[in-house]
């Protein structure tokens, strides 16, 4: 059973532009559906964990609102990182999920339990994942597979539970 799913940003919780303007400021979009999905799964006891190698405000501001446990932002080896959580968390590779979009993903892609990207992936990380999500980075691709792995951990009846039975 999944127990802790790590995020790449570029490309996978975002689509993968940088936009930036004549003041230094870069913006990202996220997509709401995932942030909600996220949030469900972090409601249930899931951890999340970002680790990514760029560095933003943007990604600690959202890591924030969201709840998200972890962040490791400026990474150039993504695998020790994942060895750091698989130490922190007592848990095996085989309880965690990976979702990224590139090939730097993909050593801790081939470490762990489940790894998924987004259909807008590169074909190196396409041709190996063992799920690609029918949506693009950024655009519900997240939330797809988090949906995914909350069924097959039998926990996506209690988010419809939570919200079919509110008073």
């Amino acid at each position: 059973m999944i127990k802790l799913i790590i995020l790449d940003v570029d490309g996978t919780l975002t689509d993968g532009k940088l936009y930036m303007d004549d003041k230094d400021n870069y913006l990202k979009a996220f997509d709401v559906k995932d942030g909600f999905a996220i949030v469900q799964w972090i409601k249930l006891g899931g951890i999340v964990a970002i680790i990514t190698g760029k560095s933003s405000e943007i990604v600690r501001r959202r890591k924030e609102e969201l709840g998200i446990q972890e962040l490791a932002q400026g990474v150039s080896n993504k695998v020790v990182e994942l060895n750091k959580l698989i130490e922190k968390y007592g848990i095996t590779k085989e309880e965690i999920a990976y979702i990224g979009d590139d090939i730097n993903d993909l050593g801790v892609m081939k470490e762990v339990g489940f790894s998924a990207c987004p259909k807008d992936a590169v074909s190196e990380v396409l041709e190996r994942v063992d799920y690609i999500s029918s949506k693009n980075g950024g655009n519900g691709a997240v939330r797809e597979i988090f949906e995914k792995i909350m069924k097959e951990n039998g926990m996506w009846e209690k988010v419809l539970d939570r919200y079919l039975n509110e008073k």
